[in-house]
């Protein structure tokens, strides 16, 4: 739609008394001041997309975790992951708009406009093969709940010593081809009705997570774990010490978020009150509501189970009674991963099909855009060729590498470890200094880097752990079989 001209307000004989602008006619009442469509994005979208994003799949491996560090240290990782997050999201909020006022649309926009030069690229790298390596691990682990499903019931008629095997293969599949249905939806502010659906289901499945924990405590009267966790015999010192490292990492993965942050607050409309305060109330809320959530379920569910508490606690037969309540939790799971793969997915959407026009604005491919009435639907739907096959293409990719290596909790390690520092504290930490021009050696300034060097130890870490455990879990895993 054209913006600019001047439009005439005529008289009821039909003649033009006088001429506005048409800019700032049309502008007020459906386009912001960079000229986009009318953000409408609010605290509770913006709330519905965070948790949707957080409260994920990393839920359900947090009692496992629990279970490599102890009542100990278990919950003080948490906790600290849970400040480092809240912390570094209240900066990256900040850097929305640049010093000029203008927006800056995603993360490498804002890395761009306050570091400049090749930590750029860097960040860009980082982001997208992470955001890449995401939708890869809620691939697997919408295949392994729907295997779940399948196992329960089976379990229910056959009973537990019946092997009930089943491929996770047509279920990948099956994600993979309603996952390309869905991203054709154009973009993230559109999708807000699936974050709020999403973000109901995982509070869901969390809720009857924990509901199961509460019940198996009530049913022997004790509560299991220890102080350091697993203890050393139950599995050898190297095993123990490769352990604790990947369940730092699988912490830290269920946390992190700030690295669409910028994605989520391009959706909040236009001021008052201005797009940061509305994404640190976001923030505060969704930190509250998730970090309350996550201690519950991962402490729950190591005080029901113990040291065997199972990397998803699901999906690992923990618990098996009620069946049918099981299955409502496991199907809560794989509705929310539709949404949360859609979350992490949209900003590469967007990226690639942003440079593809910069690069080739005559493409006919490109731009052309074909307009689709859909019975019950209004206006028209807008389908892209570019976006219909390029959009294709990635979900077949990440179905395909899912099925390639289904290694659910190694991967949520190693995208933990990824991620953790630079993407969630390097880049805004830095941001921040350079935005705010703190002094070098001042006080913030050192207390900004020390913290920035120690996350990086604790991603160090974590990435050696799930290395190590990835190493193990490949000599007996056989590609492209999921299975139970």
């Amino acid at each position: 739609m054209q913006v600019g001209g001047q439009i005439g307000i005529k008289s009821q004989n039909n003649q033009v008394d006088h001429v506005l602008p048409l800019q700032s006619t049309i502008e007020s009442k459906y386009f912001d001041d960079d000229g986009h469509p009318k953000r409408t994005g609010t605290v509770l979208t913006t709330s519905a997309h965070i948790i949707t994003a957080v409260i994920g799949s990393g839920v359900l491996s947090l009692a496992w975790a629990i279970a490599q560090l102890g009542w100990i240290g278990g919950p003080c990782v948490m906790l600290m992951f849970a400040f480092v997050n809240y912390y570094s999201a209240s900066l990256m909020a900040d850097c929305y708009r640049s010093s000029h006022g203008n927006r800056n649309y995603t993360y490498m926009d804002a890395v761009r406009s306050n570091l400049g030069g090749v930590r750029v690229k860097i960040c860009g790298l980082f982001q997208y093969l992470n955001l890449f390596g995401i939708a890869i691990g809620y691939t697997i682990a919408t295949s392994i709940s729907m295997m779940a499903i399948h196992r329960s019931n089976c379990f229910h008629k056959g009973g537990r010593k019946k092997p009930c095997h089943t491929s996770g293969n047509p279920y990948t599949i099956m994600f993979g081809v309603i996952e390309v249905l869905i991203s054709q939806i154009p973009g993230l502010d559109q999708l807000w009705w699936l974050s709020v659906v999403a973000a109901i289901m995982s509070f869901t499945y969390s809720i009857i997570g924990l509901g199961f924990a509460i019940a198996k405590i009530a049913e022997t009267g004790t509560m299991k774990g220890s102080l350091t966790g697993i203890s050393v015999g139950s599995v050898t010192q190297t095993e123990k010490i490769w352990m604790s490292f990947q369940a730092i990492g699988n912490i830290a993965f269920s946390y992190s978020y700030s690295f669409i942050l910028i994605e989520i607050q391009d959706t909040i409309k236009s001021p008052p009150p201005s797009e940061a305060t509305v994404m640190k109330r976001a923030n505060l809320i969704s930190s509250i509501i998730t970090t309350s959530f996550y201690m519950l379920c991962g402490c729950m569910g190591y005080a029901a189970v113990g040291d065997l508490a199972p990397g998803n606690l699901l999906t690992g037969f923990a618990f098996y009674d009620p069946f049918w309540l099981l299955d409502i939790a496991n199907i809560a799971v794989v509705i929310h991963l539709l949404g949360a793969y859609q979350v992490y997915c949209q900003p590469i959407f967007s990226f690639i099909e942003k440079l593809a026009s910069k690069h080739y604005p005559q493409s006919r491919l490109i731009t052309r855009e074909i307009n689709l009435q859909i019975p019950g639907f209004q206006p028209c739907y807008k389908m892209n060729l570019f976006r219909l096959v390029w959009r294709t293409v990635f979900v077949f990719a990440t179905t395909i590498v899912a099925m390639l290596v289904p290694l659910f909790n190694d991967v949520l390690g190693i995208l933990g470890a990824l991620i953790f520092w630079p993407l969630v504290v390097y880049f805004p930490i830095e941001m921040h200094i350079a935005q705010r021009k703190i002094p070098k050696w001042s006080t913030k300034w050192v207390c900004s880097r020390l913290l920035s060097v120690f996350c990086l130890m604790i991603s160090i870490v974590a990435g050696i752990g799930s290395v190590a455990g990835v190493t193990l879990d490949l000599k007996a895993f056989q590609p492209f079989k999921i299975t139970y």
